[in-house]
């Protein structure tokens, strides 16, 4: 519990002091002292951040979806425009000196070239003649000096740069998630795969992450792309919804849709288990996915599995690799569907030949993919382990900000390839 606590002050002081070099940054340096736009500035470094934490907490305090939907847009993406407003401040902070070194330089140069004395005051008979005196400041108000008003000049050049390179990135990374996923083709060889299966189509799509931000018209849009590939068969591996049931069930329902020879299937992720994952199992049962929880199935040509999620183990419902892999015959080619890439150790030991994954996201908003790196064995595209191949799907939608940048949605048609063909 201690440690616990001890991480949630660092995390704290940690975005604290995130929040405070903003606003010292894009608030403080280039609004004057008193005036209404350092009061705007101030007053959103101190909303947005509750914003969010509203945002992040709501689902989980059983908030009305309607409110969570209202807190989740400024909510989820003020934590976006918050890492690319930082970062390219940073960035920033390489550029200040040199930008305010060649103004100083520039002004030095230029000052004994424009400064002339000010004409003498005809004298009146009898009286010396006298310099016209420089004007004076306005009362209350003493002219900075030109050292100062160049800080403020580059402050604002850099400040404004920022801002704007920011909200240009979430921007663009916000329409890449509301236009939906593209879809991607991989050829997977396979050494155990009959000549009959050759060019078997498995059409894959993970953390669809339906919630207070995407909803029906994003399952529709994802639906209708995987229909439009003719697929053999549907594999929905994890994360489709961050909500329950009463919450985001018709949000689902499009999912009925979906066309393939072989049918389509459903392996629960670790969001499952936060949104009532035996109550969404039996809804996309419904729905006319067929959930593989720790089972299998005979497919022409190779053995389909599917594993649950580790986070059911909370539950007694983790993934069970002797139920789903058991007493199989090894000479079939087997393909496993489970949420999580980190399970392909156990996918190695019981002589899985493809396992399809998704749960990373690609990394989903740079430079996050370093972080995932960290915590998967991989976390996008096709990896060998030993014998066995791991495919894992960057997903087709988005978890908190809905943003994507460096790390595009996808939906991947995996076509197997027969070795004997």
């Amino acid at each position: 519990m201690l440690v616990v606590v001890l991480v949630l002050v660092v995390v704290l002081a940690l975005l604290a002091g995130v929040h405070y070099y903003v606003w010292r940054r894009l608030v403080r340096d280039v609004t004057v002292r008193g005036g209404a736009a350092r009061r705007a500035g101030t007053a959103a470094i101190v909303v947005l951040p509750l914003l969010s934490f509203a945002a992040l907490s709501a689902g989980r305090a059983g908030t009305p979806f309607v409110l969570q939907q209202i807190l989740a847009w400024p909510g989820f993406l003020w934590l976006a425009l918050l890492l690319y407003v930082v970062l390219f401040l940073l960035v920033g902070e390489l550029v200040r000196p040199l930008l305010l070194r060649a103004l100083n330089r520039r002004a030095t140069v230029q000052e004994p070239a424009t400064e002339t004395p000010a004409p003498p005051v005809p004298a009146t008979a009898g009286a010396p003649a006298t310099p016209t005196p420089a004007p004076e400041p306005a009362e209350g108000r003493p002219s900075p000096s030109p050292q100062v008003s160049r800080r403020l000049f580059v402050s604002r050049i850099v400040g404004g740069t920022a801002a704007a390179a920011a909200a240009g990135t979430v921007g663009y990374g916000t329409y890449g998630v509301l236009r939906g996923p593209r879809v991607k083709r991989v050829t997977v060889p396979l050494a155990k795969l009959g000549r009959a299966a050759h060019g078997y189509r498995i059409a894959v799509v993970s953390d669809i992450h339906l919630g207070p931000i995407l909803g029906r018209a994003h399952t529709q849009r994802i639906v209708d792309a995987i229909n439009a590939t003719q697929p053999d068969l549907v594999a929905v591996v994890g994360d489709l919804v961050d909500g329950t049931v009463a919450d985001l069930g018709p949000a689902a329902e499009p999912l009925a849709q979906l066309r393939a020879r072989d049918g389509n299937f459903f392996v629960t992720g670790n969001h499952e288990y936060f949104s009532g994952a035996a109550e969404w199992v039996d809804h996309v049962r419904e729905l006319g996915l067929r959930p593989l929880q720790n089972e299998r199935v005979e497919i022409a040509g190779f053995d389909l599995a599917g594993v649950n999620d580790p986070a059911g183990e909370t539950e007694g419902d983790g993934p069970d690799f002797a139920a789903a892999l058991g007493d199989r015959d090894r000479t079939r080619t087997s393909v496993l569907l489970a949420h999580q890439p980190i399970v392909i150790d156990e996918a190695v030991r019981n002589g899985v030949d493809l396992q399809l994954s998704g749960h990373t996201h690609g990394g989903q908003l740079w430079p996050g993919n370093y972080l995932a790196e960290l915590a998967n064995p991989t976390v996008a595209g096709l990896e060998r382990y030993g014998d066995t191949q791991l495919y894992v799907s960057r997903g087709a939608g988005a978890w908190g900000p809905p943003v994507r940048v460096g790390a595009p949605s996808d939906i991947t048609l995996v076509q197997l390839a027969s070795r004997q063909a």
